[in-house]
C-alpha cells in the first residue's frame, strides 16, 4: 500500500454574524488544529495523507454552513517546492514548528 502525502493549505472565512456562526468558527479552528499548523488567523498548512485530507474535509463539512461560510483546501503534490515571500517584518508564525 502506497501512502501519498500532500501539502495542504486550508483557508476559511466563517460567517460570524450569529451565535451559531461563532460556534462554527471555533469548531472549524479546532478541527483544523488537529490536522494542520496554524499560520494565520484563518490559514492553516501542513502535510497530510490523502486519507487525512478526506477525514478533514468530512469533519469540516459536518460543521460548516455551505451557504454562509467559505472554505478552500489547496492540495499540492510533495514534489512541488513552495516558496514563501514575507512582505512584513513580523515573525514567521511557522518558525517554531518542529
Amino acid at each position: 500500500m502506497v501512502v501519498i502525502v500532500v501539502k495542504v493549505i486550508l483557508v476559511y472565512d466563517i460567517s460570524t454574524e450569529t451565535k451559531e456562526g461563532v460556534k462554527r468558527l471555533n469548531k472549524v479552528r479546532k478541527i483544523a488544529r488537529r490536522y494542520l499548523d496554524h499560520i494565520q488567523k484563518s490559514v492553516f498548512e501542513g502535510e497530510l495523507t490523502e486519507g487525512e485530507v478526506e477525514k478533514l474535509k468530512f469533519e469540516l463539512s459536518c460543521v460548516i454552513d455551505k451557504n454562509e461560510d467559505f472554505v478552500i483546501i489547496y492540495k499540492m503534490p510533495p514534489s512541488i517546492m513552495m516558496e514563501r515571500d514575507f512582505l512584513t517584518n513580523t515573525e514567521d508564525p511557522s518558525s517554531n514548528f518542529i
